[in-house]
């Protein structure tokens, strides 16, 4: 019995054009994000292209440049030689392309140079979500997350290590310094003074340019603990003339010691203090959910629980998100114009200040005071009924932290509390493994933020994807 078999001849020509429409499913999210990409203002991208006298190599178009990127980063393709094979070989991006085939060098040019435009981007795409009300700020959850840098944590030093090793390496250049002039005596001999019989040894050449780069480091180690050593002597000198306004308004001098100021020039990084030489502004950090270390950045996000929208985006090169509770709360509000009803955040989050802080007001914080521990509910203490009332009157006033533990016991603090891990941490989790950027493409800490945005920025627009699919099937 035979059988009939659709053809499938490559050779087979086009009766008539083929249409780029024609090419993906009318809910491709390729399509909503050249959708996504024609309401976005490109304008401050555009002004860059000042040429008007029509000389020149015509550019590839700024909007097909940035539908590619965005979907890219959308896709976990971030490499411009992977684009623009891509171009090539996948239906998605050869549509955002119109069929146009954009080389690497210039991919990478294009986002070289609109850098921060870019990462502007992603207060206009959350603007969108906002309008088609994915967003509510009933309960908004930070944390933070570890990303790799671009960079070897192996291509770090410490300043202790730098100073052991430039010892070494000077001495060893001083041993083939003097080797080279025995050998340039023996040469002259051999060949006559003036004559050229070998080139500069390479082994010399290479100790160096590595003595260089540790110099260069540990210049760079001894500047910084200068400058937190001029920042820590303004600090305690201003402590200094308030304490001694304080002495003069109660008229008596204060007992103990007083702060001591450092002296600047003094100042020597720690011993332990690292420098990475491929990515210096780079730091050595703890990965929570590897519980190994990494050389990265903190990536930092607000994270509104309606549908997972990131609301604020910052990058920080501490280890530890003491000081980021504050510049997130801020984010939001300038992004969005408002404040969040609630903010959930875990222990690495708290400090009195931060709690307290004008700033907050009209705000419901609930940040832990002390680390949770796995599989263990807090419950709320039973009254004691022996306590004796007088000791209420006499005893001293609660501490912030103490407040805030009361709260969090609370029905209604467990409640939300418990929602944060629920709220923020499956964004990073769609970030990393969904999309698998778990590390970053540029280097320095003002590129990396601002890829930290684009990497934001594009989550919304997924998730501005996946609320039009629903809505559609509805």
């Amino acid at each position: 019995m035979s059988k009939r078999f659709r053809t499938c001849d490559l050779n087979q020509p086009f009766l008539l054009p083929p249409s780029l429409q024609q090419w993906l499913p009318e809910n491709h999210l390729a399509r909503f994000v050249a959708d996504v990409a024609d309401e976005l203002d490109l304008s401050e991208i555009l002004a860059v292209y000042g040429r008007k006298d029509g000389r020149g190599k015509a550019a590839y178009h700024p909007l097909m440049m940035v539908r590619l990127l965005l979907y890219g980063y959308c896709r976990g393709v971030v490499s411009s030689r992977k684009i623009e094979r891509a171009t090539f070989e996948d239906l998605a991006f050869r549509y955002l392309a119109a069929d146009q085939h954009p080389d690497h060098d210039s991919i990478a040019n294009f986002r070289q140079t609109h850098l921060q435009s870019l990462a502007g981007l992603f207060i206009q795409a959350l603007q969108m979500c906002d309008k088609a009300g994915l967003v509510k700020l009933g309960h908004v959850a930070i944390d933070g997350t570890k990303l790799k840098a671009n960079a070897s944590k192996h291509k770090a030093m410490s300043y202790d290590r730098m100073v052991e090793k430039e010892k070494q390496l000077q001495e060893e250049v001083k041993n083939l310094l003097a080797q080279a002039a025995q050998t340039d005596a023996g040469e002259d001999i051999k060949y006559g003074k003036g004559k050229r019989g070998d080139e500069l040894p390479e082994e010399l050449a290479r100790r160096e340019s590595r003595l260089k780069k540790i110099a260069e480091a540990k210049a760079a180690l001894e500047q910084e603990a200068r400058e937190r050593a001029v920042a820590e002597k303004e600090r305690v000198e201003a402590k200094l003339e308030e304490r001694r306004r304080q002495e003069e308004e109660q008229g008596k001098k204060f007992g103990g010691r007083p702060p001591q100021a450092p002296d600047p020039e003094q100042a020597k990084p720690e011993a332990k203090a690292q420098r990475n030489f491929t990515d210096p502004e780079s730091r050595i950090m703890l990965d929570g959910a590897t519980k190994g270390f990494v050389q990265g950045y903190n990536g930092q996000a607000a994270v509104d629980s309606q549908e997972q929208i990131i609301v604020a985006a910052v990058l920080t090169q501490d280890a530890n998100d003491k000081k980021q509770l504050l510049p997130m709360l801020q984010q939001v509000q300038q992004n969005l114009g408002r404040k969040p009803e609630q903010v959930t955040a875990d222990a690495g989050y708290f400090s009195e200040a931060a709690v307290t802080d004008p700033k907050t007001e009209g705000i419901d914080l609930l940040v832990a005071p002390d680390r949770q521990k796995r599989g263990k509910k807090d419950e709320i203490p039973p009254p004691n009924p022996d306590a004796n009332a007088s000791a209420a009157v006499i005893s001293e006033p609660k501490t912030v932290a103490e407040t805030m533990r009361e709260k969090l016991k609370t029905p209604a603090g467990q409640a939300i509390y418990k929602m944060r891990k629920a709220v923020v941490e499956p964004v990073f989790g769609q970030i990393k493994e969904r999309r698998g950027l778990r590390g970053f493409l540029m280097r320095g800490v003002e590129k990396v933020s601002a890829e930290w945005q684009i990497i934001c920025l594009t989550h919304n627009i997924l998730k501005l994807h996946l609320a039009k699919l629903r809505l559609q099937a509805a």
